[in-house]
C-alpha cells in the first residue's frame, strides 16, 4: 500500500499531491449550474471541467492545468484569488490554498520534525485558574499540550486510552480513530471525526513538510478506513467552535457549548485554547460542578491552602 504520508512521486517534502487532489476535489464539487454554464448531457466528470475554472479564473486552460497538476510555486497571489474566486471556495479553503502555495516555495521545502513547543507556565497558570471550565491548549496535531484538572476529568476516557498518543497525551485524531470507546463518548460521532479530518487538514496546509504530522496521517489512514474516507474527501477547517455533546462515564451525557482562541506561542508556533462551558441552569451544569468538585484540591479545615514550592 502507498504510503499515504507520502505524494506520488515518492518526495515527502513535496505537497503537490496535496494541492492537486484539493483543486481537483472542489472543482468536482461545484455544480455547473451554480455559476451559470450549461449541465449538458456529455459531462463525462462531476462538476466543472478544466477549461471551465480557467475560462472563469481568467487563465489558460493550459496554465489552469499546470496548476491542477500542483505546480504551484511562484503563483502570485491574485492568480490564486482568482482561482479560489472560480471555485467558490470558502474562507477556510482559500486560506488552506495561500498555505500550501508558500509551502511549495523552494526556499521552505525541506524535510523537518517540529520540535513540541513548550508551553510557558504563564498559559498553564492561566489555564488552571479556570476552576469551574475544562479548559485545553490544543497543537495544530490536535494533541492536548495543556489542560486544567476538570479537562483531564471530563474527558478521561481519551487521556486513559492506551493510544491516544504519546508520553500520555491526549490525542484528538487517535481517539477518534483508533479507540472504540470514542463512539460511546461522543454523541454526535461523525461530526466531530469529520471537523478532527478538516482541522488536520487544515494543519497540513500549514506544514506539510513536518514529518510527525504526515506520521499521523499515514498510520490513521492505514488503520481507520473512516480515516481514509473522509481524509479523501479534502475538507478543510481552520477554527472549530460550537456544541460538544457527550455521555461521561461518571456522570452521564453533557452539553456545552465550547470557543476557541488562537494563542501565539514562541518560535513562531500557533495553538488553540479552548474552553467549555454548561448553560446556566441546565442539568449539564449540574453535572460540570459535580465533576469539578471531584477535581477540586482538598486541604485540611485547620491549614491555610499555600501554594506548592
Amino acid at each position: 500500500m502507498e504510503d499515504p504520508s507520502e505524494n506520488r512521486t515518492g518526495d515527502p517534502t513535496d505537497n503537490r499531491s496535496e494541492i492537486r487532489d484539493f483543486l481537483i476535489s472542489r472543482r468536482a464539487k461545484l455544480a455547473p449550474e451554480r455559476v451559470g454554464m450549461p449541465t449538458g448531457r456529455r459531462r463525462r466528470v462531476p462538476g466543472l471541467r478544466r477549461e471551465e475554472v480557467a475560462a472563469l479564473a481568467g487563465v489558460s486552460t493550459e496554465w489552469y492545468t499546470r496548476l491542477e497538476k500542483g505546480h504551484i510555486s511562484g503563483v502570485s497571489e491574485d492568480v490564486l484569488e482568482a482561482v479560489a474566486q472560480a471555485l467558490h471556495l470558502n474562507e477556510d479553503e482559500r486560506t488552506y490554498l495561500l498555505d500550501l502555495a508558500r509551502a511549495a516555495r523552494p526556499a521552505r521545502r525541506r524535510p523537518h520534525r517540529r520540535k513540541d513547543v513548550t508551553i510557558p507556565s504563564a498559559v498553564q497558570w492561566m489555564v488552571d485558574s479556570m476552576t469551574m471550565a475544562p479548559a485545553f491548549v490544543r497543537s495544530g496535531r490536535l494533541d492536548i499540550v495543556a489542560s486544567n484538572a476538570l479537562c483531564r476529568a471530563l474527558y478521561s476516557p481519551m487521556f486513559d486510552s492506551d493510544i491516544t498518543g504519546d508520553r500520555g497525551r491526549a490525542s484528538f485524531p487517535r481517539y477518534f480513530f483508533l479507540d472504540p470507546g470514542s463512539r460511546d463518548f461522543f454523541v454526535d460521532w461523525e461530526d466531530g471525526a469529520r471537523a478532527t479530518v478538516a482541522l488536520l487538514r487544515a494543519e497540513v496546509g500549514r506544514a506539510p513538510h513536518d514529518r510527525a504530522l504526515r506520521e499521523i496521517v499515514g498510520e490513521l489512514s492505514v488503520l481507520s478506513p473512516d480515516f481514509r474516507t473522509m481524509w479523501a474527501s479534502h475538507d478543510v477547517r481552520i477554527r472549530h467552535e460550537g456544541i460538544k455533546r457527550l455521555v461521561h462515564p461518571e456522570v452521564g451525557r453533557l452539553e456545552m457549548t465550547f470557543r476557541s482562541l488562537v494563542l501565539p506561542l514562541p518560535q513562531g508556533a500557533v495553538h488553540d485554547l479552548i474552553i467549555y462551558t454548561a448553560e446556566p441552569g441546565t442539568p449539564s451544569e449540574d453535572r460540570l460542578k459535580l465533576l469539578a468538585s471531584w477535581t477540586a484540591p482538598k486541604a485540611s479545615p485547620a491549614e491555610p491552602i499555600r501554594p506548592p514550592r
